[in-house]
């Protein structure tokens, strides 16, 4: 999990407002209950002065003990849980899941829109000059190849031509599901679109997480006719631990009773850190963040029989990308682990740019995705 340094000082502002709050609700419990007595009285009282000195003994002394120890950031993580926690109203405790397993806190199952948005004042047309950036770009490997498509493959599968062809037919053509399991994800701070990190490169405010994105993409395929569900939950929220139990818990419901194939779960790439890589590419002269598609299968054990159906639909999608927009799909990566893609036959993970993206560039990368969505879906 990310994790921000909090300054010293902001901690030991925290702990003495924490404790004059405590004094003041000490000193009051004593006033009720010493009526005859005056406050003057009360606060020279030997007992309240032994209990104020006693908490600053402890705690100033501690904090600086533990400036450079692992049990200060540990106490600076916690710390930082809490004040996310404070921000969120909706946590609720979960029991024990029928697996057994402890679930972690998770948020009231809502969606969620950003409240004020500022859409990028640039229309990115189907057909389009595309130009190579190899500046903070990241060079990755492939090893399997279908027509332009580029597999970096890390399954324990050998993929054949045959689990490669994508002869999958999406018969559901109008119905979208777009959802984050990591949804506090975010990008480098601009001048556009610039906001306080809450972690490092996430932050719980929608306007400039991946939430964001995913309502760009959610608005410009609302425009071209096809039905759209966004669900803003927060899955890593405040608990990083457990989110793709809880993205799989909104989908499944989401899901229920409908016919919903494209199921797309939106990130942003963890690769490298801070200003290291921002996968761009130039589209129509403009600067777009470049996509890339994680298909998962069933190579670690869990039960995921059709993920070659997934597999199959993202080639089938990023080809028809590779035609319009060459460069703004990565190679694709092929895991063992499910990801959560069993819950339809077009499901998929698509990683739009990473930590030194702006999120300008990302949401003009959604304008490119919807336009190759709609010609996928004709």
């Amino acid at each position: 999990m990310n994790v921000a340094v909090i300054n010293l000082k902001d901690i030991l502002k925290y702990f003495l407002k924490t404790l004059v709050a405590i004094f003041i609700i000490f000193v009051a419990t004593r006033y009720m209950s010493n009526s005859g007595k005056n406050l003057k009285e009360i606060i020279s009282n030997k007992t309240s002065d032994k209990f104020l000195k006693t908490c600053l003994q402890v705690s100033i002394p501690t904090l600086k003990s533990l400036e450079n120890s692992q049990e200060y950031q540990i106490k600076i993580t916690n710390l930082m849980n809490m004040e996310l926690a404070m921000l969120n109203p909706q946590i609720e405790e979960v029991n024990q899941n029928n697996t057994g397993n402890i679930e972690e806190p998770q948020t009231e199952e809502t969606e969620e829109t950003p409240e004020t948005t500022t859409s990028p004042q640039v229309e990115i047309p189907k057909v389009a000059q595309t130009e190579e950036v190899t500046e903070r770009n990241f060079v990755a490997g492939s090893n399997t190849y279908y027509g332009t498509t580029k597999i970096d493959n890390e399954s324990s599968y050998t993929l054949t031509e045959e689990m490669l062809v994508p002869d999958v037919e999406i018969t559901n053509k109008k119905d979208v599901l777009i959802f984050h399991t990591h949804t506090c994800e975010s990008y480098t701070p601009c001048e556009t679109y610039n906001y306080t990190m809450t972690g490092n490169y996430r932050t719980t405010d929608a306007n400039y997480n991946v939430i964001r994105v995913g309502a760009e993409l959610a608005t410009h395929l609302t425009q071209k006719g096809f039905n759209v569900v966004h669900d803003g939950t927060y899955h890593d929220f405040p608990s990083y631990s457990g989110s793709y139990s809880r993205s799989l818990e909104t989908a499944t419901n989401l899901l229920e009773g409908k016919n919903t194939e494209v199921v797309i779960d939106i990130h942003r790439d963890a690769i490298g850190n801070g200003d290291t890589y921002g996968p761009t590419v130039m589209v129509n002269g403009q600067r777009v963040a470049q996509l890339m598609f994680v298909i998962g299968t069933d190579g670690g054990g869990s039960e995921h029989p059709n993920w070659t159906q997934n597999l199959k639909i993202a080639i089938k999608i990023q080809e028809k990308a590779n035609e319009m927009y060459p460069g703004l799909f990565r190679p694709m990566i092929v895991r063992n682990s499910r990801y959560n893609q069993h819950v339809a036959k077009g499901a998929c993970i698509i990683e739009v740019g990473a930590t030194a993206n702006t999120l300008g560039e990302c949401l003009l990368s959604m304008q490119c995705l919807a336009n190759v969505l709609e010609e996928v879906c004709k």
